[in-house]
C-alpha cells in the first residue's frame, strides 16, 4: 500500500469503532419498547439501560485517553474493541433488566477506549490543518451513517428477529476491526507517560453517577426526599473537589488548564448541550412513535431516517467549513437548526402529521450534522500532540455526559405519563431542548472570536513549556522488516 493512502486506511479502520458505537445508540433506542415488554422493565429501567452505557463511558473516557498515550494507542484501541464485542454478546444473552444494565456497563468500558483513542490516532495521523478538518468531516459522516443504519437495521431486527439481535450485530464488525487494526495501524504513544490518577478517576465516577441517579430517580423518590438531596449534594461536592484536586496534581486525569482555553471550554460545553439534545430526542421520540402512536420498531426507524441522512450529508460539509472558514459558522448554524427543529415539536400531539414530523427531523439532522466536526477539531487542534488522547477524551466525555443527562432529564419530565398522554407531557422537554440549541449557537459565536483563539494559543504555550513531550510512533513488524532489508542492502 502506498504511503499516501495509508492515512486514509487508518481513518477508515478508526471509523469502524464509531460505526458500531453509533449504531449501538440508535439501535438500542429503537428497541426500548421491545426491551420494556421482553424484560418487563420500568421507565427508569429503560433510562438506566441507556444511561448505564453513557455514564460508564463518560466516567472512563479520560482515563482511557491517558492510558492510550501511556501504553500505546493501538493496544488500548484493540482492548476496547474486544471488551465492547464481548459486552455486546452478553447483552444479547441478558435475561433481566439488571443483567442488561450490568453487561451494558462492560460494553461501555470497552466503548470508552474506542472513540477518544481513535480520535487521538487520527489527530496524530493527520497533522496538516485542512487534511485534519477533512478527516474530521468524514468522521462525522460516519456518525451520520451509523445513525442512519441504526434505526433501519434495528427496526428490521426487532420486528423480524428479536431485540437481542441488535447487540449480536456488533460482533462481526468488532472482530474485523481488531484484525485490521493489528495489520495496518502503527502503534503510537506519548514519549513521556502520564501517571494513573486514582483520586481523579474516583471523583469523576462519583460526580457523574450521583448526578445521573438524582435526575433519573428524582420523580419516583421525590425531588425533596433525603436520598435525592443527598445525592445532588454529593455530586456538587465531588465536582468542586475534583477541580481542587486536579489543579494540584502534576499529571492529572483531568487537565484543568485545558479549560483556560475559551474555544476548548466552549467546545466541551457545546458537546454537553448538543448531545444532550440528541440523547433526549432519541429517547423521547422512540417512546412517542412506538408507545404513543403505535408504530412498529421498523416503522419508527424509517421515520427517523431523514434526520440520519441529513447528518450524513452535512457532516463532511461541516468538516470543509471548519477547514476553510473555521468553526464559528458551522457551530452557529448547528445551534439555530437544533433550536428550530426541537421548537417545531413544542405542540406535539398524537395527531401531528407525518410530513410535519419528517420536516422537524430534517431540520434537526442538519443541526446535528454540522455540530460534530467543529467540536472534535477544536478539542484536539489547540493542544500539543502529546496530549491529544487526553484532550480528545475530554470532548468525548462531554458528549457522553450530555447524552446521559439528556435521557435522564427528558425521561424525568415525562415520568408518570401514560402512553396516550405522552405527547402532551413532552412539551416541557421539547422547550428545554430548544433552549439548549439556542445556547449552542450563542456559545459557538462567543467562543470562536480572535480573543478566544488567543487564549487557546496561550494555553498551548503553557502546556508546551510545562511538559515538552513528543509523540513517537512504534513501527509495525512489516515496517521493521523493510528497514532491516534496506539496511542490509546499504551494507552491501
Amino acid at each position: 500500500m502506498s504511503t499516501s493512502n495509508r492515512p486514509w486506511l487508518i481513518l477508515g479502520i478508526c471509523c469502524m469503532s464509531l460505526l458500531i458505537a453509533g449504531i449501538d445508540v440508535t439501535i438500542v433506542n429503537v428497541a426500548l419498547p421491545a426491551i420494556r415488554h421482553g424484560l418487563h422493565a420500568s421507565l427508569s429501567g429503560l433510562q438506566w439501560s441507556v444511561d448505564a452505557y453513557t455514564l460508564v463511558i463518560g466516567s472512563f473516557l479520560m482515563a482511557s485517553g491517558s492510558a492510550a498515550d501511556r501504553f500505546g494507542r493501538r493496544r488500548v484501541f484493540q482492548i476496547g474493541l474486544a471488551l465492547f464485542t464481548l459486552g455486546s454478546l452478553l447483552c444479547g444473552l441478558a435475561s433481566s433488566t439488571t443483567e442488561l444494565v450490568a453487561f451494558r456497563c462492560l460494553q461501555a468500558l470497552g466503548g470508552s477506549m474506542l472513540n477518544p483513542v481513535a480520535l487521538s490516532i487520527i489527530s496524530n495521523t493527520f497533522t496538516e490543518r485542512q487534511a485534519r478538518a477533512r478527516a474530521m468531516g468524514i468522521w462525522g459522516a460516519v456518525f451520520g451513517v451509523s445513525l442512519a443504519l441504526g434505526p433501519v437495521v434495528g427496526g428490521v431486527l426487532v420486528t423480524d428477529v428479536t431485540w437481542r439481535a441488535i447487540f449480536f450485530i456488533n460482533i462481526p464488525i468488532g472482530v474485523a476491526a481488531i484484525v485490521l487494526t493489528q495489520l495496518f495501524v502503527p502503534e503510537s504513544r506519548a514519549e513521556t507517560a502520564r501517571r494513573f490518577d486514582p483520586w481523579g478517576q474516583l471523583l469523576v465516577i462519583v460526580m457523574l453517577a450521583t448526578l445521573t441517579y438524582s435526575v433519573i430517580e428524582g420523580p419516583s423518590k421525590g425531588w425533596d426526599s433525603a436520598t435525592i438531596v443527598a445525592t445532588f449534594t454529593i455530586a456538587a461536592v465531588a465536582a468542586v473537589t475534583l477541580v481542587a484536586v486536579e489543579s494540584r496534581r502534576q499529571q492529572p486525569l483531568l487537565e484543568v488548564r485545558f479549560f483556560r482555553s475559551v474555544p476548548f471550554s466552549g467546545a466541551s460545553l457545546i458537546a454537553v448541550l448538543a448531545f444532550g439534545v440528541l440523547g433526549g430526542f432519541l429517547f423521547l421520540n422512540t417512546l412517542y412513535l412506538q408507545d404513543g402512536r403505535g408504530y412498529s420498531a421498523q416503522q419508527a426507524g424509517l421515520q427517523t431516517l431523514p434526520m440520519a441522512v441529513m447528518i450524513c450529508l452535512f457532516a463532511p460539509v461541516s468538516g470543509r467549513l471548519v477547514g476553510s472558514r473555521g468553526p464559528r459558522l458551522p457551530l452557529v448554524l448547528a445551534g439555530v437548526a437544533i433550536a428550530a427543529g426541537t421548537a417545531m415539536l413544542l405542540g406535539l400531539s398524537d395527531g401531528t402529521s407525518t410530513p410535519y414530523l419528517l420536516a422537524s427531523y430534517v431540520v434537526l439532522g442538519l443541526g446535528f450534522g454540522l455540530v460534530n466536526a467543529p467540536i472534535s477539531n477544536t478539542a484536539v487542534s489547540g493542544m500539543p500532540n502529546s496530549q491529544a488522547g487526553v484532550a480528545a477524551s475530554v470532548a468525548s466525555a462531554s458528549r457522553q455526559t450530555g447524552s446521559a443527562l439528556g435521557v435522564a432529564v427528558t425521561g424525568s419530565l415525562v415520568a408518570g405519563a401514560s402512553d396516550p398522554h405522552l405527547a402532551s407531557a413532552s412539551h416541557a422537554a421539547w422547550g428545554l431542548l430548544a433552549a439548549c440549541g439556542l445556547a449552542v449557537a450563542a456559545i459557538g459565536y462567543a467562543s470562536t472570536g480572535r480573543r478566544a483563539v488567543a487564549t487557546a494559543q496561550r494555553v498551548r504555550a503553557i502546556l508546551d513549556n510545562d511538559a515538552p513531550v513528543t509523540d513517537v510512533t512504534v513501527p509495525t513488524f512489516s515496517e521493521r522488516e523493510e528497514r532491516a532489508d534496506d539496511a542490509t542492502r546499504e551494507g552491501r
